[in-house]
């Protein structure tokens, strides 16, 4: 099939990316042997305590260093990969961005991946830390009337379940939900999803379906696993959502803007010429990245009555 051009400066840095068209469970065996980056290596230059907690399920918590009299905005942050590798330091880059311009403290969570831990289970990892946090947001400082829930690709999927389960538990409040190239609809049925087909890629229809059947193990699927098919879209809290016009997710997630719209609720979407998935997690100083992260920030300032500048 026809498919969108690559951005051209992404196209010449995604040609020293070794890429690959599936994904099998040797291969995942393999990825799942790389290191992890380190807490010292991204915390250089950030003005910013870290401490790991094993709540319910394992939390990091990042705390700005100077912190003001006030209560500060909370970055619940679910990260990536394709429900079955990554942890918890994954594309961390993006929400600590927001710890240095807001003051945010960022919260991490470590959810079980699959095909380890299949249904929802995952998704209620993250529920349960996030109830935690919550619950003891005097302790961290945190303010329990900005929370907001956000993750990139598998990691914005579970925090879109993520907040439809606590809307439907009426439990916690969540401010607002910053949906990142989400992976939303195991159903794979896209144009979007038949065109990044058959052809070595970042991600990939094929890896695509290796994810969600090993997350779905055989069972049914919840719409808290793949949002894409929840009966009910209202009474959701404010949405950001981004993506490329080079993605397999690029479809779902305009799809699931436009359900939101349909049921009254608020989302912004935001579609980038020539990204590719997750292009702005691999190089956030690329034009388009940078652009990609800028405006993000400044919904979330608009949104949320946010101020830069307060934690550098």
């Amino acid at each position: 099939m026809a498919r969108p051009d690559l951005d051209p400066e992404l196209r010449t840095l995604l040609a020293d990316l070794p890429l690959m068209s599936s994904l099998d469970s040797e291969v995942l065996a393999q990825l799942r042997l790389l290191p992890s980056v380190s807490v010292e290596e991204l915390l250089e230059g950030r003005a910013a305590h870290h401490r790991e907690l094993d709540a319910p399920v394992p939390l990091s918590i990042f705390t700005p260093a100077r912190i003001g009299p006030a209560p500060a905005p909370c970055v619940y942050w679910v990260h990536g990969g394709g429900m079955v590798m990554g942890d918890r330091f994954s594309q961390i880059d993006i929400p600590l961005d927001w710890l240095s311009l807001f003051g945010a403290v960022v919260v991490s969570v470590e959810y079980r991946l699959a095909p380890e831990a299949t249904g929802t289970i995952p998704v209620e990892d993250c529920y349960q830390g996030l109830l935690w946090v919550v619950e003891h947001a005097g302790e961290l400082g945190i303010d329990p009337d900005r929370v907001i829930v956000a993750g990139a690709s598998a990691g914005g999927g579970l925090a879109a379940g993520l907040t439809l389960m606590a809307r439907d538990r009426r439990a916690p409040s969540i401010a607002a939900q910053v949906l990142i190239c989400p992976m939303l609809d195991h159903r794979n049925v896209t144009v979007s999803s038949r065109q990044y087909s058959g052809e070595p890629g970042v991600w990939t229809r094929e890896m695509n379906e290796f994810g969600w059947r090993s997350v779905i193990g055989g069972g049914e699927v919840s719409g808290y696993l793949s949002p894409a098919i929840a009966d009910d879209l209202s009474g959701l809290p404010a949405t950001y959502i981004d993506a490329g016009t080079a993605e397999v997710f690029r479809d779902e997630d305009v799809a699931y803007a436009s359900g939101i719209w349909a049921a009254g609720g608020q989302a912004e979407l935001h579609i980038w010429a020539g990204g590719f998935h997750g292009f702005d997690a691999l190089y956030p100083q690329a034009h388009v990245s940078m652009s990609a992260r800028r405006t993000r920030n400044e919904w979330l300032v608009r949104t949320l009555g946010l101020s830069e500048g307060v934690a550098r």
